[in-house]
Formats: C-alpha cells, structure tokens, sequence
C-alpha cells in the first residue's frame, strides 16, 4: 500500500472503474490511483485518466496481483483510488440545508449494518434525488470500499448524515416540520394510499428486525408494502426504492 499516510493522515480507497469515475467527479479528494499493468483500455479507463488529469491526480500503474492484494473488496476491476475520508454531515447542519428545499424528501435508516444493502439504498436514493441519508453512529454500516462499490460509486453525491441517536434526529425532523413515515412489515396503511406529496423523512429498518421500538414510536405514520406472494418480505433496499419512487411518483402528477 502505498505511504500516503504520512502526508495526508487517515484514508480511505474506492475500488473500480465506476466507483472512481464517481469518486473523481465527487466532493472527497482522491489522492493516487492505480491501474493495472496491462490493463485493456475502455472508456472507463479513459475517462479516469482524463478526470485525474483534470484534477492534477497521479495515475500509476502497479501489477494486477499487487492491486489484488491492495484491494478491500472482491473485484477491483484493476483499479484503486486512494482517498480523503468520507465526511458527514451532522443533523444541525443537514436540518439548515433543508430549509432551502421546497419539498424535502430524505431517508433515515436504522440499523441496516449489511454494506450491499446500505450501497444499494444509497444508489437508489441518489437515482430518486432523495436530499439526504442519515444513519445513527452506532449499529450501522459505515461508508467503506465495499458500500462504495456496492452503490456503483453514488456515495459520492449523496449526502450521508451520521446521528448520535436515531430517535433523537427524528423528533428534530418532526419539529423542522417533516412529517416520519415508517417502515413497517405487516401493519400500517398501504404505502400507496399515503400521501407523500408532504416535507418527508422515510425511515427503513433492518431486514432482521425492523424498526426499533424507540424508531417506530417516533413515526408519525407506518406504512406497509402488502405482500401478495408467499414470502413475508423484501429486500430493504427493493423496499427502500419502492417507497422513494412512489414519493417521487405522487410529487409528479
């Protein structure tokens, strides 16, 4: 790995082609990339090395095997950005930006610890132009190489709220006048039937359990997706986009 520690202190990576070309075109500063020796050339790779020299960003090249063993996740495609930490916003500061946002739509998530769903929920919530994602300090994935890949590299547009307390920040939300609608498998009026045309925070549980208690009493509101099939659920991140594009379809009529 290469010693950049020294110069800039913590960092992070963001592993393939997509993944970098989100991350050079995002608000984290990539600080060195890597390229496979040998690599086939392809518009990715070209549009990464356009972007970095842009960006005035060295490009090396280093063997696959050595950019294998420098990976964190399963297929780096043969390419590693090393990065700034991702930043987060705090809620005062999430709350004062929301005050210039017409019809607020933001995503709350509680204790979603797997990175493949919480990727998956951040590309779906950048697709649906959602204005932010928070997530508490605690019990929750955090913003890695893998849930970097796994949102085909949307974390970098998305902004990611952290919160010391979920419940805390909802009853913030509640009295900014953003109405908690609440996940809630088995109970709750048909998502459809709500109206989402309203200031919004959508809050999703984990697949495991749920909604915590302390969440779910600070909902205004819980909706359900029925279930007409046999199985008694859905992905949280196919319900996660479910629900964000209902809202976006309702606030579009």
């Amino acid at each position: 790995m290469p010693n950049l520690n020294k110069q800039f202190g913590e960092i992070d990576q963001v592993e393939g082609r997509n993944p970098v070309i989100e991350a050079l075109r995002g608000r984290r500063k990539v600080l060195e990339i890597y390229i496979a020796s040998g690599l086939e050339r392809s518009e990715q790779i070209d549009e990464i090395i356009r972007l970095a020299g842009l960006a005035n960003v060295a490009v090396k090249e280093a063997p696959r095997t050595r950019i294998d063993s420098m990976a964190r996740t399963s297929a780096p495609q043969g390419v590693i950005a090393f990065v700034s930490l991702f930043e987060f916003d705090g809620i005062t500061d999430l709350l004062f930006r929301l005050e210039n946002v017409d019809l607020p739509l933001v995503l709350a998530l509680d204790n979603i610890q797997d990175p493949q769903n919480f990727g998956a929920l951040l590309r779906v919530a950048d697709a649906a132009g959602a204005d932010a994602v928070v997530i508490p300090g605690r019990r929750s994935a955090s913003v890695t190489a893998t849930v970097a890949s796994a949102s085909a590299g949307a974390v970098e547009h998305v902004r990611v709220a952290r919160v010391a307390s979920l419940p805390a920040a909802l009853e913030r939300f509640k009295s900014a006048g953003l109405w908690v609608v609440g996940a809630h498998s088995g109970s709750g009026v048909p998502y459809y039937e709500f109206d989402m045309k309203t200031p919004l925070v959508l809050v999703l549980g984990s697949e495991g359990k749920g909604l915590g208690r302390l969440v779910r009493e600070r909902c205004d509101e819980l909706v359900s997706l029925p279930m007409r099939g046999r199985v008694s659920s859905l992905n949280v991140a196919t319900a996660g986009a479910v629900l964000l594009y209902e809202a976006i379809r309702q606030r579009t009529k």
